[in-house]
């Protein structure tokens, strides 16, 4: 039997948990049932009135939606009829229908678009007023992964959500993808002379090296008693002198407005050449 042949049971099972719908006695619709005649209690059978499949689409990290293949969109029509006693009047169908709605729309996972009722009739052979009624329920069907039946969770979480498409443990997403294509960018730039400037890459790196281009990595002026520093390194929470990681890149420092310790960071020098490599 599949998950959507045993739709109907599995809401009867669940509606019969219901303590505030203890009046009311469920059943399902297929197989066709006996009813007691006359009857003495209201009566609701569950049945499947109708579903349409179409294709999913799902919105990409662009904003473009394209064709999910691997689930399918369904729109699911369940039919209710509900018999209540002659005794109890026609009030009682319709007090039936409404509880029902509220307990599946509040209650439960399903997602509920529409629901809505014929006129009640007379049903001669159960001596009982007759309303039929239907409910209109949106979900995706992804055969990837199959599960029982269980409220209040069985259409959004784990029978018909993908749940194995989206489990993160098993599928990467397409920034993840990214970064295992291209883990680190490098690149140079030609310094300017300013006291400062920054380097845009388009993202926060979470390491990033500058080193001065065919220079070492210090230079000691003994007659000045300083030292230059033509390399360094920043990363998420710290760094060396005049290398500043940004949320959009990294920012550097240069000439003699900072220093630490004797030492002046020379990272945008006029007419030297600058290399980095910044990680993801």
């Amino acid at each position: 039997m599949s998950e959507i042949s045993a739709l109907p049971g599995s809401i009867v099972e669940w509606l019969k948990t219901r303590d505030e719908l203890d009046y009311i006695k469920f059943l399902v619709e297929f197989p066709a049932i006996k009813k007691a005649v006359p009857l003495n209690k209201t009566i609701v059978a569950v049945g499947i009135g109708g579903i349409d499949i179409v294709d999913s689409f799902v919105e990409n990290d662009e904003g473009v939606l394209v064709e999910n293949e691997y689930c399918r969109q369904a729109n699911m029509r369940l039919r209710l009829s509900i018999h209540a006693p002659y005794s109890q009047g026609g009030e009682a169908c319709h007090r039936a229908f409404t509880d029902i709605i509220d307990c599946l729309t509040f209650a439960s996972g399903l997602d509920i678009i529409t629901s809505g009722c014929d006129a009640i009739s007379s049903d001669r052979d159960t001596d009982a007023f007759v309303l039929n009624a239907w409910i209109s329920v949106k979900a995706s069907l992804c055969p990837a992964e199959s599960s029982g039946l269980e409220f209040p969770s069985f259409i959004s979480k784990e029978l018909l959500c993908g749940s194995h498409i989206n489990n993160a443990a098993v599928h990467v997403s397409e920034k993840e993808k990214e970064f295992l294509q291209t883990p680190f960018v490098s690149g140079s730039y030609f310094g300017t002379g300013s006291a400062s400037r920054s380097i845009s890459l388009g993202f926060s790196p979470s390491v990033v090296i500058v080193a001065a281009n065919g220079l070492p990595m210090m230079y000691v002026n003994h007659a000045e008693g300083a030292n230059y520093a033509f390399m360094g390194v920043a990363f998420q929470g710290g760094q060396t002198l005049g290398v500043e990681v940004t949320s959009t890149g990294f920012k550097l420092r240069s000439g003699d407005g900072t220093v630490a310790r004797s030492c002046y960071p020379l990272f945008n020098e006029l007419g030297t050449t600058y290399v980095y490599i910044a990680f993801k």
